[in-house]
């Protein structure tokens, strides 16, 4: 018998030709989670199949909880007999130390030279648990424990306590984004959002001291640490934004600063964009949330930049977003009352349906150029990483 821990797919099955490209990504992500601890990984088109020392179960299994691509996970045993009356004897002995009164046999069997039904089996497994434990009931609709048993081709696997997975796709299978990374509540559940479809994230944030503090910063970076747990390492671009904004709000008409400082922030962060090879901008807007994120400031804004700009929370209300916050961990951490320069500035009646000629004209008043080539050339890169000993379950 080998304890294992049980990994079950999600969208992974639906990807046929290139599966083995998500499968060894998703080994991979699984590897780096656990900071170089030895395991032994073996994976079918089916399951995978995690082997850490006995000692490490409860770590490794808290660190795989964290990997998008997993559709559940489990504690199992493998056995290579497949005889009935052996696997009756296997889980009988392995029930012996658990407390419940009904159960049921769920049995899949993909091994369909195996001369038994799927149903066959469960009912003669139930007949020999029930021989052996007369206070056991069967119970297919309620049952307190579940016995799933799957045949595959070579071995035969039982486990019990099976758990949701994050879902998504493997971080990586799907390219690179770089997200636009405020210390609100929303840009970290986009990153998140984005980073469940398979899309590595690298992030930016736009600092502004003295008007922005040093607490502001550190928030930013704090929320990119819990990020980090889905994805290893996370590299944060920060750009000093003083200059620029300063300039935006001493030239431009004030109704328009918010626009034309956002159009900044997407010039800017489409040259870190192809610098670093992401493919795609990720923000945290929300459709009608402020002023800056109705349709048409969305459109004047995007008009700088070629590079698509992805909104993973734009049809959520604040609510939706709060719950998505508190889930992973992020809300405790945007909530902190520190200001980004995004909320610094803001006018008294910013404009909420900007023309896009006035800001094309606004923008003449001032050299932005030479203004974002040397906040682009002065960035910071800090590589954040998941702070050790922190193993809490985001299912």
């Amino acid at each position: 018998m080998q304890k294992l821990i049980l990994i079950k797919y999600a969208e992974l099955n639906t990807k046929k030709d290139n599966i083995g490209l998500f499968l060894k990504t998703l080994k991979n992500n699984i590897i780096n989670s656990l900071n170089n601890l030895e395991v032994t990984i073996n994976y079918d088109k089916g399951r995978m199949y995690v082997i850490p020392k006995d000692e490490d179960f409860s770590f490794v299994l808290d660190k795989i909880k964290n990997v998008f691509g997993i559709s559940s996970i489990a504690i199992g045993y493998e056995y290579d007999n497949k005889e009935i009356d052996v696997l009756g004897e296997n889980i009988v002995n392995l029930i012996k130390d658990r407390e419940f009164k009904t159960f049921k046999v769920e049995t899949k069997r993909s091994d369909k030279s195996y001369p038994l039904t799927s149903l066959e089996v469960s009912q003669k497994l139930g007949s020999i648990i029930l021989k052996n434990y007369s206070n056991l009931k069967v119970d297919v609709k309620n049952p307190e424990v579940v016995i799933n048993v799957e045949i595959r081709k070579n071995n035969s696997y039982f486990y019990f306590d099976e758990v949701k997975g994050l879902g998504g796709y493997p971080v990586g299978t799907l390219g690179k984004g770089l997200l636009l990374l405020s210390g609100g509540l929303d840009s970290p559940v986009s990153g998140y959002l984005a980073m469940k479809r398979g899309v590595k994230i690298e992030a930016i944030y736009f600092d502004s001291p003295p008007h922005t503090s040093i607490e502001a910063k550190n928030k930013v970076i704090e929320l990119a640490n819990i990020l980090s747990k889905y994805e290893g390492n996370l590299k944060l671009h920060i750009i000093p934004f003083t200059k620029l904004q300063e300039e935006i709000y001493k030239n431009v008409r004030q109704d328009y600063v918010i626009t034309i400082m956002r159009r900044m922030m997407y010039r800017i962060s489409e040259r870190v964009s192809i610098k670093n090879k992401c493919k795609i901008l990720v923000n945290g807007e929300s459709i009608g949330q402020v002023a800056s994120q109705t349709l048409e400031s969305m459109n004047v804004i995007n008009n700088v930049v070629k590079i698509p700009v992805i909104r993973p929370v734009a049809c959520f209300d604040k609510l939706e977003i709060i719950a998505l916050a508190k889930k992973i961990k992020t809300y405790d951490t945007s909530i902190l009352p520190y200001q980004d320069c995004c909320t610094i500035f803001v006018p008294e009646h910013p404009v909420i349906y900007p023309d896009l000629e006035i800001c094309e004209e606004e923008e003449t008043k001032f050299d932005y150029e030479s203004l974002i080539k040397e906040a682009i050339k002065n960035s910071e890169i800090i590589n954040t990483k998941e702070k050790k000993n922190e193993f809490t379950s985001y299912l």
